[in-house]
């Protein structure tokens, strides 16, 4: 989804972000709110997380 390429915590969230964006996930009456399709919710592990949570659910995923 980010590519293979190691990246800063940072650009994995920017990249996330334009993901989120390019696919219409971000909730259309909460904006807070991102509505995850199959990819991200292997990411975050459920179905709808706010956006200040995506940093600490990446965590995992990253060294």
């Amino acid at each position: 989804m980010v590519g293979a390429k190691a990246l800063p915590r940072t650009e994995v969230v920017k990249k996330l972000w334009d993901y989120i964006k390019k696919n219409n996930l971000q909730d259309a009456v909460n904006k807070r709110l991102v509505n995850a399709d199959a990819k991200l919710k292997e990411v975050f592990g459920k179905a709808q997380v706010t956006m200040f949570e995506i940093a600490g659910l990446i965590g995992k995923h990253l060294k």
